[in-house]
This record gives C-alpha cells, sequence and structure tokens, in this order.
C-alpha cells in the first residue's frame, strides 16, 4: 500500500495551492516588515544571538576561516564556538549579491530582512503540503493562513532573526513531510539529508531527529513495504552528516566534544544506518520480530555512545562550574521547561500544539484506511516534539510548526459547523470563536501584553537612574576610545558587533572561564571584583541599570559589587565615563591593584 493517495478527478491538482502559498506568503511578509520597521530601520535585535551571528558573517567575509567560527573579539581572541557555518551560508550569499546595489548598512539590513522570511516562506509552503498529503487541498490553505497566527514560529522568521532556530523547524518540517509521502528509496534520502543539515546546524536538533527516524522505522515495522525509505534515511542520514562535519569543521572534525556532531556523535550514526539497514531483513516475520529487530538496533546505539563517549549522555552543560550554571544558566527562558516560563510565553508556546494534538488524533480517528497511517506518522511526530517543547522552550517551534496540519483540521471542523449557522450576526461570531480556538497561542499573547505589568521585572534599586531600554543602548559605547570592555553577557554580542570594542564574554556554554570571570565580577565583594576585572585587562566596566541580568546579580549578591554600585555606593578604582544620549554606566578601571577603595554612597 503506497502512503500518497492521487488526487481524484474531482480535486484541483496540487499546483493550484501555489498561488495560496505565494499569495499567503507575501502578505504575511508585508504584515512582518510593517510591524518590525522601527527594528529594521535602527538594526534592534530580536536576540543577542543574532547580533553574534552578524559578526559571525562579517568576520567570514572579512577573511576569517570557514572553518574557524570563534570570536576573537571576546575574551582576548581565545573564545571557542559550536556554531555551524551552514547558517551563515544564505545570509553571506544575500549580502554578497546586494552589496554592488545598496551601501554596505543597506545591505545587511535587506539581508537580514530576506533571509528569515524566506525560511518562513519554506515552512509555510511545507505546512501546505505536508496538510494536503495527509488532508486535502481546503485545510492545506487553511495551515497557510494559521502558520503565521502562531508567534514561537514568528519569532523564529520574522525580520532580523538571522539565528538558526528557524532552519531547524524548516528542516524537521521537510523530513516529516517526506516520511508522509510514498516511501520510495529518493524520499528516504532526502529525509536523511534534510535530518543530518539538522543536526549539523545545532546538536539540540538530535532528538527531533532521532523522533522522525524511530518514527520512520516503527512504520516500516507495521508496514513492511517501507523498506526501502528506512534504509535510505539511516544511510543518507549517516553519510551526510559525516561529510557535512568534514566540509564544516575541517581539521577540527576530530575534537572530542559533546555540544556539536563529532566522531562519537558520528560513531553512533553510523551504528544507526547499519542496524536499520539489517532490521529490515527480517520484514517477512512476525512485528514482534520487526519490533525485536529494531530494539536491538537502538540498544546498540545507545551502547556505542556509552562506550566512545559516555560524558556526551549528560547533556553539553554539565561542564558548566557552579556559578555559571545557577546564574546564567538557569536563567536562559529558551532552555528551560515550561513551568519555568512567564506564563505569556508558556500560553503562547504549548496553546496552538494542545489544538494540533487534539485535530490531529480526530482527524487520524475519523480517517480512511489509507489516509490513517499518514495521520498516524503525524501524529507520533507531534506528540513527541509537544512533549519537548515543555521540558525545552525553544523547541515549542518546531511542535507549533507539526501542529499545523492538525490545527488546519479542527478548524475546518469547526467552520462547517458555523456555515450551518442561519443567521449572519451569529455565525459571524461563530466564525470569529472558531478562529480564536485555533489560534490560542495568538490569544494568550494579546492577553498578556494587554495585563498592566505582565512583562516587567524588578526596577533597579536606583529609581534616579534611567533603565536600559534594551540591548541597543550599549551603541552609544562607541564614544569611548577603541578597548575591552568588561559588559554584562546579554550585552556583549550587540557590543562586539555594533562597536569598535572587545568584550569578555557573551552567553556561550564552551567559555566557561570567561563567563565565570564576568559573573564573579559583577557578585564578588569589590575587593575580590576589582582583581578579577583588572586580570581580565578590561579598560572599563560597563552596566546597563534595570536589565534583567543586572537584576539578577544584585538579588543573587546583595553585597556585591554591581548590588553596592547600583545602590550609589562609588570606589576610587572606578571613575564614571558619561555616556551621552544612553542610560548605560561606564567606569574606568584603574589597574592599581594599590588603589584604596572607597565605599562612601555617592549622589548620583
Amino acid at each position: 500500500m503506497t502512503d500518497d493517495v492521487p488526487p481524484s478527478p474531482a480535486q484541483p491538482p496540487a499546483t493550484r495551492l501555489w498561488p495560496t502559498v505565494l499569495g499567503g506568503w507575501a502578505l504575511a511578509a508585508l504584515v512582518l516588515c510593517l510591524a518590525f520597521a522601527g527594528a529594521i530601520a535602527t538594526l534592534r535585535f530580536p536576540d543577542p544571538d543574532d547580533a553574534m551571528r552578524l559578526l559571525e558573517v562579517r568576520d567570514w567575509l572579512g577573511g576569517q576561516s570557514w572553518w574557524d567560527v570563534g570570536q576573537h573579539r571576546l575574551n582576548g581572541g581565545d573564545f571557542a564556538m559550536h556554531w555551524s557555518r551552514l547558517v551563515d551560508l544564505p545570509i553571506a550569499a544575500a549580502m554578497l549579491v546586494l552589496d554592488p546595489f545598496f551601501a554596505p548598512a543597506a545591505a545587511n539590513r535587506i539581508a537580514m530582512t530576506v533571509v528569515p522570511l524566506l525560511t518562513l516562506f519554506a515552512l509555510m509552503a511545507l505546512a501546505a503540503d505536508l496538510t494536503r498529503r495527509v488532508s486535502d487541498l481546503e485545510r492545506a490553505k487553511l495551515a497557510l493562513l494559521l502558520a503565521p497566527l502562531s508567534i514561537p514560529l514568528v519569532y523564529q522568521m520574522r525580520p532580523l532573526r538571522i539565528d538558526h532556530h528557524g532552519w531547524q523547524v524548516v528542516l524537521a518540517m521537510a523530513a516529516t513531510t517526506l516520511l508522509v509521502g510514498r516511501p520510495t528509496a529518493r524520499n528516504g534520502m532526502l529525509a536523511g539529508f534534510a535530518l543530518a543539515t539538522l543536526v549539523t546546524i545545532s546538536l539540540e536538533g538530535l532528538p527531533v531527529a532521532v523522533a522522525i527516524t524511530a518514527v520512520a522505522a516503527l512504520a516500516w515495522a507495521w508496514q513492511p513495504s517501507r523498506r526501502a525509505f528506512l534504509v535510505g534515511l539511516a544511510t543518507s542520514l549517516f553519510a551526510a552528516a559525516v561529510l557535512l562535519h568534514v566540509v564544516t569543521r575541517g581539521p577540527g572534525m576530530f575534537a572530542a566534544v559533546c555540544d556539536a556532531v563529532s566522531p562519537a556523535w558520528l560513531a553512533m550514526l553510523g551504528v544507526a544506518a547499519v542496524g536499520l539497514s539489517i532490521a529490515p531483513q527480517f520484514g517477512a516475520r512476525s512485528l514482534a520480530i520487526r519490533l525485536g529487530a529494531l530494539a536491538v538496533a537502538g540498544l546498540a546505539c545507545a551502547a556505542t555512545l556509552l562506550l566512545v563517549a559516555p560524558e556526551c549522555l549528560r547533556g553539553p552543560f554539565a561542564t558548566l562550574d557552579p556559578l555559571v550554571y545557577r546564574i546564567w544558566y538557569q536563567n536562559v527562558p529558551e532552555g528551560l521547561p515550561i513551568w519555568r516560563q512567564d506564563a505569556g510565553w508558556a500560553a503562547m508556546t504549548v496553546g496552538f500544539p494542545i489544538v494540533g494534538l487534539i485535530g490531529t488524533g480526530l482527524a487520524w480517528h475519523r480517517a480512511e484506511r489509507a489516509a490513517k497511517m499518514r495521520w498516524a506518522i503525524l501524529l507520533a511526530i507531534l506528540v513527541f516534539a509537544s512533549a519537548l517543547s515543555l521540558l525545552v522552550m525553544r523547541t515549542g517551534a518546531t511542535a507549533n510548526a507539526l501542529a499545523l496540519p492538525g490545527g488546519a483540521w479542527a478548524l475546518l471542523a469547526m467552520l462547517e459547523r458555523t456555515r450551518r449557522i442561519g443567521p449572519v450576526l451569529v455565525r459571524t461570531l461563530a466564525t470569529a470563536g472558531a478562529l480564536l480556538v485555533a489560534s490560542p497561542g495568538l490569544v494568550a499573547g494579546a492577553l498578556f501584553a494587554a495585563t498592566p505589568g505582565s512583562a516587567s521585572h524588578p526596577s533597579t534599586s536606583m529609581p534616579s537612574l534611567p533603565p536600559c531600554q534594551g540591548v541597543a543602548d550599549v551603541r552609544a559605547l562607541a564614544q569611548l576610545p577603541a578597548s575591552t570592555l568588561f559588559a554584562p553577557i546579554d550585552v556583549t554580542p550587540e557590543i562586539v558587533a555594533m562597536t569598535h570594542h572587545h568584550a569578555i564574554a557573551g552567553g556561550y556554554h564552551r567559555n566557561t572561564d570567561a563567563l565565570h570571570r564576568v559573573i564573579a565580577g559583577f557578585t564578588d565583594s569589590p575587593d575580590a571584583a576589582h582583581a578579577n576585572i583588572v586580570a581580565s585587562g578590561a579598560t572599563y566596566l560597563v552596566a546597563c541599570p534595570g536589565a534583567i541580568e543586572m537584576d539578577i546579580y544584585r538579588d543573587e549578591a546583595p553585597d556585591g559589587l554591581w548590588a553596592r554600585l547600583d545602590r550609589g555606593e562609588r570606589f576610587a578604582w572606578l571613575t564614571p565615563v558619561p555616556i551621552t544620549g544612553s542610560p548605560v554606566l561606564a567606569w574606568h578601571v584603574n589597574n592599581s591593584s594599590r588603589t584604596p577603595l572607597s565605599g562612601a554612597p555617592v549622589r548620583p
């Protein structure tokens, strides 16, 4: 039994979906460009990682090696990064195409607007295609409508959002779309390549890749005619992962790391490829034997990783020292579970996947035999992705994307009921209600945005000082002569990307010593902080009053350096330096260890 049902004569051909895809995307792109016009004009990034990604691309185009993704303007040039150059490619290509026609600043802005919107186009096209494969053309069009109404998806694919998360969502959707299509070797190989690219971009995509592969294996166990797809996926995933690893890591390909593709992870993928290629040899046996063969393959993969790199089972953040883990990592929202999130973001993240799970489950239950397998495959992947989004918030966008077919199914079911309502006013209200029910994340976002103080956080202890309203405030530090700044972690990417300064640490886990130095500098006693800051080689100490990071330092260490500076105390080894037009504070650091401390309060 094949998994694609050809369109019936009464059904419009699939190609008629593309005008709707293009039109829906063009409208969404226009709305997003208008909504974020101010951010585009001022280059106000959604996240510090977007500023760092821009710097990575500029450094590469400026001559830094393709294989060197380290950031040489941090920590004296010794700042390792685990990022992949694959994400830099479309940004760099857009900049190179635009450079002959626009000034560099304009070319950068256009490139950083176009590239995320292209990921949105890819996502919307895949969502429509996936929905058409499991359902029909009408629901595919509704999936297009729902995609731009998902805040987690829009956040990852809005203008200036040039980090890697959007591409990971697209690649997961591509592999899932291929999995519900015809189970051919070609489709399997394409799915494997998509998953290999996904994990090469960032190993945080490995759980989703494993889930999709596991569902493909279980689908074969239930339906042995899927043998060619499974073997194609497993072998392509391993081969493409090896190829991409060699191409993107070069001389560093043998490094024993746990936070990126490395020989240990490749060994596991190789064992998986062998195991999933051997298992189909039992296709003629019973379902129990097929499941047993898959279990053996899974155990072999786990045993391989345990033997080759047992430390990787602890996760990439296990090497963080206690101070960095407690004050930095435990306050990075995207890596925390849903119950540690702001209520608004939690509702926006899980609302639509719940609708998608309900719709997908009902669609599977009511589907005819030919479509039941496709809905079952999608439901299994969505269940895993939704559960993962409860544990790690940054995976919520993938869950929202995979929920689109089920959400579209549920929306059409509700709309079909509203069409039978007689009175026009009641029918209109019911239709609007159906749209609201089908997009609960958007409703939650609007409600929390309208709630006074819902997005606030504790203000600085010195109400006479204006708080930093955003990381763009630190650009005023360009007034200072080029030097090394001892700055908060969250604003450091903005500083190195948008000014001529160097800094100490950004929020990247491989650099635990640099992270420790910055956190300790703001939370230690003034005497210890003085020695620490001088040892860093920094010329200036920088603070951003009212920023969440600074409030964490103040609350964690009430007698630490920042808490005392925030209360108005001043020290002889720190000379205030005025920064015109910005609430950012800066002090020149006196390098003399003999300079006496003065804890006398000074009126700001």
